[in-house]
């Protein structure tokens, strides 16, 4: 373990102080980093996330930077097209991977980290944060996934098109993702990494975390009053509102059970299919739709649920893993979800709530109503969710457990940082090979200096081949 403080930057689309998807994670990690003393400098767009416009208080055409609960934060001068699609939405990480590359180089410039962090989504700014890190400066990269995101999009059809550049696609992903270590949130997105090619020792499991302010309420939700809701039971569904969630589902299930007078389907969130979904739910009388809530106010928006859902096409399958599933189950209230038998999210819900086909609304129907009929096993599954919370989804155990791999990769980098500057001359900017040229030609007349290089060498060569 390091005897001093660590350097660390962080390279991400997504930050605090979105309130869903990825940007908590990225953020809770930054942010425990810097509380336990190492120098974290994160590089990420303007916070646009799930609403796809930038927040009040953000709008800016220019580059930002402010130190945000000990954290670095950079934001760089980047655009958001308003839910971007097709050649818009590539263009959008385009624009973004240039930037952050070229922030990110400005930052090795003034300090060298000793390890970079990439964020993926989005996997073309991890390409060029690889070519950037690992070939031209030689630095340490850790590449942790949220979801493989090119299969994804095609899942989804939001780029039907990429179908035809599939395997060239996948080499790029499997190239950009051969860092010195590879993470992600599940054991299944892990299993998908070893398949992809990945040596099994360099894959790390680095799950998402439940939120610990959220805990079973032990009184009715104050959101019953503030919404006017009278039914006795509540199917919530919370989050982002895209293609990957299918809420069609929910929405034909809301038929099924219309003639359900205890209970009301609650959909909260944003996203740039809710406008469509808005309108298909017109004929649905027990659908209510609301904005996302502040996060201070999670606990009691997932303490109004009788039932959580959690759709998700059958595409999408091990290619993420719902972010929104820890709080779920810390709430102590179960789930129905749509995944097929075998997938990890069927095997993460097991236990915890039942699980039925994708795109199979009568099946899901059914699945409520068994859980509304049955209050004894509803509330055991609940009881089982808080238990799975604690052991699988405890957020100190997660990060403590993470910086510690992370500070020990990342230590490798200092001892081998002198041996990269001797060997791994072409490389460096004109100016900086200039320098390092100069320093190689007075070891010559300085036989320590000689002895010192000659070391450096040998290390550098089984060092390298280690990275």
């Amino acid at each position: 373990m390091s005897e001093r403080p660590m350097n660390i930057v962080i390279v991400g689309h997504n930050y605090a102080p979105e309130p869903i998807g990825i940007g908590p994670y990225t953020a809770g990690l930054a942010e425990y980093l810097a509380a336990a003393g190492h120098r974290v400098r994160v590089i990420c767009d303007k916070p646009a996330y799930p609403g796809w416009a930038v927040m009040p208080g953000y709008v800016s055409a220019s580059e930002t930077r402010s130190v945000e609960r000990g954290v670095e934060v950079c934001r760089v001068a980047h655009g958001v097209a308003p839910a971007a699609k097709g050649f818009a939405r590539v263009r959008y990480h385009l624009a973004f991977a240039w930037r952050a590359a070229a922030t990110a180089n400005a930052m090795i410039r003034d300090r060298r980290p000793d390890v970079i962090v990439s964020i993926a989504p989005s996997i073309i700014a991890t390409v060029l944060i690889r070519l950037l890190a690992f070939w031209y400066w030689r630095i340490r990269l850790w590449v942790h996934i949220h979801d493989f995101e090119t299969e994804l999009a095609v899942a989804t059809g939001q780029f039907t098109w990429l179908r035809l550049f599939k395997p060239a696609l996948r080499l790029i992903e499997h190239w950009a993702l051969r860092s010195g270590r590879t993470s992600s949130i599940s054991p299944a997105m892990c299993r998908r990494l070893r398949w992809l090619g990945r040596d099994p020792a360099r894959v790390v499991e680095f799950r998402n975390w439940a939120n610990p302010a959220i805990t079973p309420l032990d009184r009715p939700s104050p959101f019953r009053d503030q919404w006017g809701i009278t039914e006795p039971n509540v199917a919530l569904y919370s989050g982002n509102m895209a293609g990957k969630q299918g809420l069609d589902v929910v929405l034909a299930a809301a038929r099924l059970l219309i003639h359900r007078t205890d209970l009301v389907f609650v959909i909260c969130g944003e996203g740039p299919h809710r406008p469509l979904i808005e309108a298909a739910a017109r004929d649905c009388g027990n659908v209510r739709f609301f904005d996302l809530v502040p996060a201070d106010r999670m606990r009691d928006l997932l303490g109004l649920a009788t039932v959580h859902l959690l759709p998700q096409i059958a595409g999408a399958a091990d290619l993420v893993l719902p972010s929104k599933l820890p709080n779920m189950l810390a709430s102590g209230r179960p789930v129905v979800a749509t995944a097929r038998a075998g997938t990890g999210l069927a095997h993460e819900v097991e236990g915890c709530g039942i699980s039925t086909c994708p795109h199979d609304p009568a099946a899901f129907a059914r699945a409520i109503e068994t859980l509304l009929d049955d209050p004894a096993h509803r509330t055991a599954l609940g009881a089982a969710a808080i238990a799975r919370a604690a052991t699988h989804w405890h957020k100190e155990m997660i990060l403590s457990g993470i910086t510690q791999r992370l500070v020990a990769y990342a230590e490798g980098e200092r001892r081998r940082a002198p041996a990269i500057v001797a060997n791994a001359v072409v490389r460096l900017s004109p100016s900086r090979r200039r320098a390092v040229t100069a320093e190689r030609r007075s070891s010559h007349h300085n036989p320590v200096g000689a002895a010192t290089a000659s070391t450096i060498t040998t290390a550098s060569g089984n060092l390298s081949r280690s990275a």
